[in-house]
């Protein structure tokens, strides 16, 4: 099915799904100020199922669900990006900062300094502050005052569109970790979650330490291509040998990557939904990570 026009097909499509909508728009909405209009978001949301509906492929394989919800969702951040006041130019170097600081967050355990960052971006530190100050400004109120200027203040909290699209991150980072093969997740999680030495995991694994420096490197490449995969893809590097075995696992890892996100996203759905869910038992990494 891939049409521009509604048939009854679609119709009745957008009717079993409904309550993705309801589901998306809620879990949005936990994370965002009060001052965020459900009814905007919902109108979006419903849009963004319909035209799911008209433009969705089921030789495609991927259930009509999953590809509804990331279109629904992905409705729901352009509606919040709709929201932001800043300019472009302010949103790129915010998107900027927010990458610099998971690559080094990434690399050295914890979150990085305002050096840190500037040092990585290449710039200074006054930059950096007015990145930040340029993602925490938004419009709290249309019709608080008759005097609109008068509504345009500081919000230090992270803005609706930061707070989706961290949450996002943060999602398809548990995966990314979860989905490691063994050795290299125990690596990941021990030297980055668990505080243990490398000398430590050196003699639990039977391996050097100079070994175990190496499937850091490894997993923390295979995790930042995981993710760029699903989050943006133009940064995922080329293949040598694109019908490699090294290649072809590479990629069933980013599918893997991209299912366990999709599942874990399904069961906060439900939990909006306030019915239980099976993904409550998560592993150690992605409690961690949520903290």
């Amino acid at each position: 099915m891939n049409s521009s026009a509604a048939t009854p097909a679609t119709d009745a499509l957008v009717v079993a799904h409904m309550p993705l909508v309801g589901y998306q728009v809620s879990e949005v909405l936990s994370r965002v100020p009060a001052t965020v209009n459900r009814d905007d978001l919902v109108s979006a949301g419903h849009l963004a199922l319909v035209l799911a509906s008209r433009a969705y492929d089921a030789e495609t394989g991927v259930p009509f669900a999953r590809y509804a919800a990331l279109r629904i969702r992905g409705a729901l951040i352009d509606e919040l990006r709709s929201m932001d006041w800043a300019s472009r130019g302010a949103r790129h170097r915010a998107r900027e900062m927010s990458a610099a600081s998971d690559r080094l967050t990434a690399t050295l355990g914890r979150v990085p300094s305002r050096t840190e960052l500037a040092t990585e971006l290449g710039t200074d530190v006054a930059a950096v502050d007015q990145a930040r100050q340029d993602a925490e400004r938004r419009v709290l109120s249309m019709d608080a005052s008759v005097h609109p200027v008068a509504d345009l203040v500081r919000d230090d909290a992270p803005g609706p569109e930061d707070n989706v699209l961290i949450t996002e991150r943060l999602r398809y980072l548990r995966a990314a970790v979860d989905t490691l093969p063994d050795r290299l997740r125990t690596v990941v999680e021990g030297l980055f979650l668990q505080d243990r030495s490398v000398a430590e995991l050196a003699d639990e694994l039977g391996v050097t330490q100079s070994r175990i420096s190496q499937l850091r490197t490894e997993g923390l490449a295979l995790m930042r291509d995981g993710l760029n995969a699903s989050l943006d893809p133009d940064m995922v590097p080329a293949a040598e040998r694109p019908d490699g075995v090294a290649e072809r696992r590479r990629r069933s890892y980013f599918a893997a990557v991209a299912s366990r996100a999709a599942m874990t996203a399904a069961g906060h759905q439900v939990e909006a939904a306030g019915v239980p869910t099976p993904f409550e038992g998560d592993t150690r990494a992605a409690r961690t990570l949520a903290v």
